[in-house]
Formats: C-alpha cells, sequence, structure tokens
C-alpha cells in the first residue's frame, strides 16, 4: 500500500511539473514581449543575489594604477576616474537599485492598499477628505514629490525608498478604491452582510483577494518607475550616499566630465538602467493582459 501511495504521489509530482512547463510554454508562445521582459527582470535578480559571486573586485575600493582604464582585460568594463571596477559597481548597483525598486513599490503598494480599501469600504466623509489628500498628492509628478521628500530626509538608503514610495501611494489607492466601489455591491458582499460577517472581515476576506489582479499589474509597473525615479534621485545627490554603488550616481559624477573622454563611465550605466526599465515595463504589461480579461478580448 505504501509502494502504491508513493508512485501516485511521483505521478502527481511530475504532473504538477508538467503543467507548470506547459504554463511557462504557454506564457512564452502568446507573450513573447512578456518573456523577454520577464527573462531581463530575472537576469538582474540573480546577478543582484549573486553580486559576491560573479565580481572579482569589491565596488567600492579604489585604485589609482587602474583610473579610467579602458574595457578589457581585467576590467572587461574598464574603470572609473578613481580606479573601481566598473563591471563590479554594476553588478552591486543593481542590487541597491531592486532594493529601492521593490521596497519603494511594496511600500507604496502596502499604503496605498490600505488607503484605498478603507475609503473605497467606509466612504462618506472619511472618503470625500482622503480624495482631496490624494488629489494633493497627485497634483505633483513622481519625480518632483521624491525630490521634496528626498530633500527633506535627506540622502540614504532607508529615506530613499521612504522618498519614493510616497509618491506612488495615491495611484494605487485609486485603483484599488474604485475596485472596492465596484465589489461592495455585487451579491457575495450583500450575502456576507446577511449571514453576519463583520464589515473589516468582508473588507479583508472578500474584497481584498478580489483587487490583487489590479494591484500586480501596477506594482510591477510602479518597479520600473521607482528605479528610474531613484536613479535620477542620485544623479541629483539626494538618492543613495557614497560609498553605495549607484547607477545614477556613476552617471552624475561622469556624464559631464568625462563623457567624450571616457564614455564606458556613462555607456554601461545607462545601459544598465534601460534594460531593467524596459524589462520590467514589458512584464508589466504582459501581466496586464494576462490578469485583464477586457486586454485578453
Amino acid at each position: 500500500m505504501a509502494i502504491i501511495d508513493h508512485e501516485a504521489e511521483l505521478e502527481k509530482a511530475g504532473a504538477n511539473v508538467t503543467g507548470r512547463f506547459s504554463s511557462l510554454m504557454y506564457f512564452i508562445r502568446s507573450y513573447p514581449l512578456g518573456a523577454i521582459g520577464a527573462l531581463i527582470v530575472l537576469v538582474f535578480v540573480l546577478t543582484a543575489v549573486f553580486a559576491d559571486f560573479i565580481t572579482a573586485f569589491d565596488p567600492t575600493t579604489t585604485d589609482s594604477t587602474a583610473s579610467l582604464a579602458k574595457p578589457g582585460g581585467v576590467h572587461p568594463l574598464g574603470a572609473d576616474f578613481m580606479g573601481r571596477d566598473m563591471w563590479s559597481r554594476i553588478v552591486y548597483g543593481a542590487r541597491i537599485s531592486l532594493i529601492v525598486g521593490i521596497g519603494s513599490a511594496a511600500l507604496g503598494s502596502f499604503f496605498g492598499v490600505i488607503i484605498g480599501l478603507a475609503t473605497g469600504y467606509i466612504g462618506g466623509w472619511f472618503d470625500l477628505i482622503m480624495q482631496r489628500v490624494i488629489d494633493i498628492m497627485q497634483a505633483l509628478p513622481l519625480l518632483v514629490m521624491a525630490l521634496l521628500m528626498a530633500a527633506a530626509l535627506g540622502p540614504s538608503l532607508i529615506n530613499t525608498v521612504i522618498a519614493i514610495s510616497i509618491p506612488l501611494i495615491p495611484q494605487t489607492a485609486r485603483v484599488i478604491r474604485a475596485n472596492t466601489l465596484a465589489l461592495r455591491e455585487m451579491p457575495f458582499i450583500e450575502a456576507s452582510k446577511a449571514v453576519g460577517m463583520s464589515e473589516w472581515r468582508i473588507a479583508v476576506q472578500h474584497i481584498l483577494p478580489n483587487t490583487l489582479a489590479p494591484l500586480i499589474v501596477l506594482g510591477t509597473a510602479k518597479l520600473g518607475s521607482a528605479i528610474l525615479t531613484e536613479a535620477s534621485l542620485s544623479f541629483l545627490g539626494l538618492g543613495i550616499p557614497e560609498p553605495h554603488p549607484s547607477w545614477g550616481r556613476m552617471l552624475s559624477e561622469s556624464a559631464a566630465e568625462y563623457m567624450r573622454t571616457a564614455p564606458w563611465l556613462v555607456i554601461f550605466p545607462g545601459i544598465a538602467i534601460s534594460l531593467v526599465v524596459f524589462g520590467t515595463n514589458l512584464l508589466g504589461d504582459a501581466l496586464r493582459d494576462i490578469l485583464d480579461p477586457r486586454q485578453r478580448a
């Protein structure tokens, strides 16, 4: 009997693997651009996770003998004006960018979900006041609001995450509120009230899970915006401070003075920023098409 159960478990595991592989192949065939975006994001995630194993130099170690070394040899992407290896700085910069991007998107989505769920479900004067506050926050563009917050908080990793997450709250709150307003009139919500479920339990167990699909799409799209905003803040000197390697700060240090004499100092960080934002946008578009039936139609 134990052997039969064991064989059944193996067959079930094999069926699960086959089903996941089929789903993956369907995703690749149906959404090739989304698959390319997912591959780009995966490469950067793996690069950030295994940065310690794929670089031979410390990104903060200076070497005057290698100052402005051209790409090739021991420095495949060259070295900056302080002799720091560009490959190591770009690899570790991926870790910084993903930490800031994912942290900002997650923090902004978290508070946006709370505000949107509360305003959409409670309604009344609370909804009216909160929507006016959100209108004020949305009056300023993302970068301008992030600049104000970063200038007020000061340059640091945690402050950069907070500064970028706050401007991301309004759009998430608006999307969740719109879904909540539609869901709270559905028959299953009325049935839940009829059986005596509390308002809090209805909001958390029934309304919130049904808002996850647009939240996933919005969070993926905001990830690219957060990474680009971090690069902009670091370029202006308000983002990640030294000695942390940041793609935006690499551009800030090199763009004006070394663009002609050492263009690799600008080209490679610029390519890294463009690729990761491009990948997240492609992945976000594919997730939108998958999770939104109207887009599939």
